[in-house]
């Protein structure tokens, strides 16, 4: 009985094994997909898609750039629309439902009709589909000229009922950034002009101070990259201003781009749960996303570069301190070691580098803008001076300095001065505990001395 269930099993396996190996393709043998359309996207030049009560048409001008010719003419979102003719030229079948003979009427073909032109042809590709297919959400659909019916992906009836809204360049006010050289923002009750010299970015009203370049750079992006959730007037009227609150807007930004000669200033109102913008420069007015104003709304204490020197301590080549008749100084030497002026000793480069990080990250907990006689705060003369030198990113050395004044103890606040700026910082004053007290302190000693010999022979 075992014997004849195992010969019976085994020439069912057989069997099994010979279907698989004489019938089922093999690898690189399997039917290629089936499409419908298949050329290169790159070669479509125009579009139309008619539907329900619409027509949208879109050209491809000689740079590359797509155009909405119709139901109105502005610039096409090249995203979109590049996906739209990717879908067109290479359509893939889902199923043959009716190879020929079919009646397109009963799958309601035509409900839409899409055309497609090829560069250097006359005639348009043309496709037409019809109802949705219940059980999956595909689309029938045929080609002209082509005598089948069949289904089409679910996408790509999701992108055929997209809205022309939905095909329009949404970054409308878009200029660049880079090229601009002062702004004038009012908010609320938040007003600043700032000006940029050279790569820095400098506060003017109501406050002359540095400013943290990427906070101003923020401001501009947010007014350069915003995008149209809705257009809601395409040539605007003063009459249109009005009824948008836009002729008294509560946000309003000038951005100067003198490279160009010209002047932009953007307007923006919260109105009935909505953020309507429009600028100058364009005859539009759109709703965009409520994130933009509170983007905008940044304060003159937001914007400051709190930073009293802003370097990279990793770049640091140098650093002197000054105190009294006291001078301590270290710098790197071609092999990139730190050594001691005045000492035959190793330094321990812990120490140096965990000074000149302390430098680096001391930032103010409030500004003395108008601080009249330097003396008055221990800074004529400073009590100690520090000066760090440090290898930008162009390999150019620069010299940072810090005049350190007098010391609130209670408060454990310490004033500071950099010389380029004509205001004071107050910071935490917890960094005077690692200033060296004489140049000995900057060295290796004992067992530290041992533990680095072993490193670097480790090593």
């Amino acid at each position: 009985m075992k014997f004849r269930t195992t010969l019976i099993l085994l020439i069912i396996f057989v069997g099994l094994l010979c279907f698989v190996l004489f019938y089922h393709p093999k690898k690189g043998e399997e039917k290629g997909e089936e499409k419908l359309t298949d050329y290169a996207a790159t070669d479509v030049v125009r579009i139309s898609l008619k539907r329900e009560g619409e027509t949208l048409e879109f050209k491809k001008d000689e740079k590359g750039e797509w155009w909405l010719v119709s139901p109105l003419e502005a610039k096409a979102d090249n995203y979109e629309v590049n996906r739209l003719a990717e879908d067109l030229a290479s359509l893939r079948i889902e199923r043959v439902v009716e190879k020929e003979g079919g009646d397109p009427a009963k799958y309601e073909i035509p409900k839409k009709e899409i055309s497609f032109w090829l560069k250097d042809k006359a005639e348009p590709i043309k496709i037409l589909t019809g109802m949705e297919n219940p059980l999956d959400n595909t689309l029938f659909a045929r080609k002209e000229g082509d005598p089948r019916i069949v289904l089409l992906s679910s996408y790509f009836r999701t992108t055929l009922e997209k809205k022309v809204a939905d095909f329009r360049q949404k970054d409308i006010f878009k200029f660049e950034t880079a090229e601009v050289r002062a702004i004038k923002l009012r908010a609320k009750d938040i007003q600043w002009i700032a000006q940029k010299r050279e790569d820095e970015w400098w506060l003017q009203k109501p406050v002359e101070a540095l400013a943290r370049k990427y906070r101003i750079e923020d401001v501009l992006n947010t007014l350069a990259n915003m995008r149209a959730k809705e257009f809601v007037v395409e040539a605007k009227e003063p009459a249109d201003l009005e009824r948008y609150s836009l002729n008294h807007a509560e946000y309003e930004v000038t951005v100067n781009l003198p490279a160009k000669n010209q002047e932009i200033t953007f307007y923006l109102q919260k109105k009935d749960d909505k953020v309507y913008a429009t600028t100058s420069a364009s005859p539009k007015i759109i709703c965009v996303e409520d994130y933009v104003l509170s983007d905008l709304e940044k304060k003159v204490e937001d914007l400051r570069e709190k930073q009293v020197a802003s370097f990279y301590s990793w770049e640091a080549s140098s650093v002197e301190i000054k105190k009294g008749n006291l001078i301590i100084s270290a710098s790197k030497d071609k092999d990139n070691k730190w050594r001691v002026a005045g000492e035959s000793g190793e330094a321990d480069s812990s120490k140096i580098e965990s000074f000149i990080r302390k430098m680096e990250s001391l930032e103010a907990v409030e500004f003395i803008d108008q601080p009249g006689e330097l003396k008055a705060y221990g800074l004529d003369p400073p009590e100690i001076t520090v000066t760090i030198k440090a290898k930008g990113s162009e390999e150019k050395e620069k010299e940072y300095q810090y005049l350190i004044g007098r010391e609130d103890q209670e408060k454990k606040k310490v004033f500071v001065k950099n010389p380029r700026l004509n205001y004071l910082f107050v910071v935490d004053s917890s960094f005077l505990t690692e200033m060296p007290k004489e140049a000995r302190d900057w060295l290796l000693k004992g067992e530290k001395k041992e533990e680095t010999k072993k490193e670097e022979k480790a090593r």
